[in-house]
């Protein structure tokens, strides 16, 4: 895929943070990008600031829908005619000791980070079949670094890195390629927190949103399937 000229890219979770830094970066390289959210008014305000960068189709959408998902899908092939490109990003964090985490918050956070990948991937394969195109997950360190506090988190990210690598087995014979990203700290919105300059060590958007670029551009011969990716020096404690 080393010409991304209007290929057709669909990111989940693409109002805001990583899936936002990535839209950026395929937009540059001149792609189509859908984007899905679950609030119209970050959708709205996202679109205002991406339109003028390339052509921009946003979506509310629920990842933890398949149907909203399957409509999704079918809203873009309209438009567009073909997804060549689907980066499962949309995730939430719910952290709490076992006593403390709610039922709900357990669900919300497997749900959407772990089933929404399944059904984001699941609603997009035809397309991807057709287009011979690439799937890329967004995991977590936290997809293989447990911690206190992370059981939600932790079990939907290692469950996720599974999966990816899982449907990356499953899927290669069909040429069609499948990555997962694992990064650690970014500056995002993530859990509420709003980006200042103290995040200046941390992992930007657009980092991440170059690294898919260049994967987009890798020789076919060549799979980087899972990929960790942390921040060069943390803060010193």
């Amino acid at each position: 895929m080393t010409d991304l000229k209007n290929k057709v890219a669909l990111i989940t979770g693409g109002s805001k943070g990583i899936g936002y830094g990535i839209a950026e970066s395929l937009l540059s390289e001149g792609m189509k990008v859908a984007i899905t959210g679950r609030t119209e008014s970050d959708l709205d305000k996202a679109s205002g600031e991406l339109s003028g960068k390339g052509e921009v189709l946003t979506v509310r959408c629920d990842v933890r829908s398949m149907e909203e998902l399957e409509a999704c899908v079918a809203k873009v092939l309209d438009k567009w005619g073909s997804i060549d490109v689907v980066v499962a990003n949309a995730g939430v964090g719910h952290f709490a000791s076992i006593e403390d985490m709610s039922v709900d918050q357990w669900q919300q956070t497997i749900d959407t980070n772990l089933t929404g990948v399944f059904f984001t991937v699941k609603a997009a394969l035809p397309a991807l079949k057709k287009s011979k195109g690439y799937i890329i997950t967004i995991s977590s360190l936290a997809g293989t670094n447990f911690f206190a506090g992370g059981a939600a988190y932790n079990a939907s990210k290692f469950g996720l890195t599974g999966f990816s690598q899982s449907v990356m087995l499953d899927l290669r014979n069909e040429d069609i390629k499948v990555t997962t990203i694992m990064p650690g700290s970014v500056a995002t919105y993530f859990n509420d927190h709003v980006p200042d300059e103290t995040d200046s060590w941390k992992i930007q958007i657009e980092d991440i949103g170059q690294m898919v670029s260049d994967l987009l551009h890798m020789h076919p011969r060549t799979l980087p399937s899972k990929i960790e990716v942390r921040p060069s020096k943390p803060p010193s404690k």
